[in-house]
């Protein structure tokens, strides 16, 4: 098991996890990573979210992997 914060950016704003999860890999990280982006979109209806990008970071301060916004939103139709 790992902890992983998931802190989520634009050009200018920056939301801080200071909570994180406990996840046992990286498949679960993704999959909590993609919840965290759509929890987002339901509560700040008015932000633009596709050039938003979530990181997550290990306990330690080291990337993991980086999920655009505009990955889990998909295309426009």
């Amino acid at each position: 098991m790992t902890h992983v914060y998931f802190h989520c950016s634009n050009s200018k704003e920056m939301l801080i996890d200071q909570c994180g999860a406990v996840v046992d890999d990286l498949a679960e990280a993704r999959d909590h990573a993609a919840c965290v982006v759509r929890s987002l979109m339901r509560t700040r209806s008015l932000e633009d979210w596709r050039r938003w990008i979530l990181r997550v970071n290990d306990d330690l301060g080291d990337e993991l992997f980086v999920i655009p916004f505009a990955f889990v939103l998909g295309k426009p139709h």
